[in-house]
C-alpha cells in the first residue's frame, strides 16, 4: 500500500509538471509558429475552420511531456528508444508543418522512428490467439515480431493524425487513451509505463484549453504523429508485453476510435480506386459534422465512444467487485450518450424543419410581393391609357 501510495503521488506530480510545461508554452510555440510560416489556411472542402490558424502546437505536447519523463521516469533501454525514435517523429512533423512533405517521405521517416524502438526490444512477440477453438491459447510470433510491431506503430501513428480534423477531438482522444492505458499499467504493476502514461496525460490536458473549439492553435502533425507515436509504442511495452493477463483487444479497445477510422478510412478509398494517403471528407468526425451536428456536439460524442471503449479495455483487466463497478459505469456512459445522440439529432431534425419551412415562406412572400406588384403596375399602365 505503501508503495502504491508512492507511485501515486509519483504520477500526480508527472501529470502537474506536464501539464505546467506545455501550458505555459503553448503561447511562445503559437509565436514561434506564425514567424516561420506554421499557418493552417483553410483551403479544401475537408476543413471545417473559416480563417488561417497557427499549427506545431504539438511541440508544447513534446516539451512538457520530454521534460516529465526524463525527471521522473527511470530510462530503460527501451524507453531511450522510444524516446530516440519520438525525436525523429517530432522533426518530421515540424517540417511538414512549415513545408508539406511528400507523403510517401513521411511514411519512409515513421518507419525510421518505428525501428529504432523495435531496435531496443520494444516487439510484439506474443499475442492472445483469434482462433477461439483452437488448442493453442497465445501465438508465438518469433521472426514476425519486428514487422507487426513496425506496423503497429505506424499504423496507430498516422491513425491519430487522421482523426485530427476538428478542435480539440485527437488531443482529447490521446488523453482518454493514455488515462485508459495509465490504469490498466497501474492493475498489472508497471509503474514505469504508468509514468510514463501520466507525462502525456499532463502535457496534453496542458495543450488542450488552446486547442478546443474555438481553437486558438493546431497540434499540427508535430502533435499527431507524437500522440500516435507514444500510444502506439507504449502499448506495446505496456500492453502486449503482459500476455498472460491481457489480451489481444485491451490495445485494440484502448486505441479503438483512431484505429478503426484508419482502417476503414484505407478500405475506402482503396474501393474508391484512391491511394490510401489521398485525403478526404469521409472520416467519422466528418460523417458526424454533416449529419448536423457542430463541432463541439460531434467531439463529445467521439469522446463517449473513446471514454466506453477504454472502460470496456480496464474490464477486461480486471475482476470482482471493480469490474462489476465498472460495468455500471460504463452502462451509464452508454445510456448518457444514446440520450445526448437523440436529443441532439431530434433537435437538429427540427432546426432543418423550421429552416426549410421559413425558406418556403420567405419564397412564398417574395413571389405574392412580385405579384402584387406585377398587378399595381398593369393597373397603373391601364389608368394611364385611359387619361391619355
Amino acid at each position: 500500500m505503501e508503495i502504491f501510495s508512492e507511485v501515486g503521488l509519483t504520477i500526480l506530480i508527472t501529470i502537474a509538471v506536464a501539464f505546467i510545461v506545455s501550458f505555459a508554452a503553448t503561447p511562445i510555440v503559437k509565436m514561434f509558429a506564425e514567424k516561420v510560416g506554421a499557418i493552417d489556411v483553410p483551403d479544401e472542402e475537408r476543413r471545417v475552420h473559416d480563417h488561417p490558424i497557427p499549427r506545431m502546437g504539438g511541440l508544447a505536447i513534446f516539451l512538457g511531456f520530454i521534460l516529465s519523463v526524463l525527471l521522473f521516469v527511470d530510462i530503460s533501454p527501451q524507453i531511450q528508444g522510444i524516446l530516440l525514435g519520438s525525436i525523429i517523429i517530432i522533426v518530421t512533423g515540424a517540417v511538414d508543418d512549415i513545408v508539406s512533405l511528400n507523403a510517401w517521405v513521411k511514411l519512409f521517416l515513421q518507419i525510421a522512428a518505428a525501428c529504432v524502438p523495435v531496435f531496443f526490444g520494444v516487439r510484439i512477440e506474443v499475442v492472445m490467439n483469434p482462433i477461439l477453438w483452437s488448442s493453442t491459447e497465445y501465438l508465438i510470433l518469433k521472426s514476425l515480431s519486428i514487422p507487426i510491431t513496425i506496423l503497429w506503430i505506424v499504423g496507430i501513428t498516422n491513425s491519430v493524425n487522421l482523426i485530427d480534423g476538428l478542435d480539440g477531438l485527437a488531443v482529447g482522444v490521446s488523453t482518454i487513451s493514455s488515462i485508459t492505458m495509465l490504469v490498466i499499467a497501474l492493475l498489472v504493476a508497471d509503474s514505469n509505463v504508468a509514468i510514463v502514461m501520466a507525462a502525456l496525460v499532463g502535457a496534453c490536458v496542458g495543450f488542450m484549453p488552446y486547442n478546443l473549439n474555438p481553437a486558438k492553435i493546431f497540434m499540427g502533425d508535430t502533435g499527431a504523429l507524437l500522440l500516435g507515436y507514444i500510444l502506439a509504442t507504449m502499448s506495446v511495452l505496456g500492453l502486449f508485453k503482459f500476455y498472460a493477463i491481457v489480451s489481444f483487444a485491451v490495445p485494440l479497445l484502448a486505441l479503438a476510435v483512431p484505429l478503426f477510422d484508419t482502417i476503414f478510412s484505407f478500405f475506402r478509398r482503396l474501393v474508391r480506386g484512391q491511394s490510401p494517403f489521398h485525403a478526404d471528407r469521409g472520416h467519422l468526425h466528418h460523417r458526424l459534422i454533416d449529419m448536423g451536428l457542430s463541432q463541439k456536439q460531434a467531439v463529445a460524442i467521439l469522446y463517449s465512444i473513446s471514454a466506453i471503449l477504454g472502460l470496456a479495455a480496464v474490464v477486461i483487466t480486471t475482476s470482482g467487485e471493480l469490474r462489476a463497478l465498472i460495468l455500471i459505469l460504463g452502462f451509464c456512459l452508454c445510456a448518457v450518450l444514446w440520450i445526448f445522440v437523440y436529443r441532439e439529432f431530434h433537435k437538429n431534425a427540427e432546426k432543418r424543419s423550421n429552416g426549410n419551412n421559413g425558406a418556403n415562406a420567405s419564397s412564398d412572400e417574395a413571389a405574392s410581393s412580385d405579384v402584387s406588384k406585377n398587378e399595381s403596375a398593369d393597373t397603373e399602365s391601364r389608368y394611364d391609357g385611359k387619361e391619355n
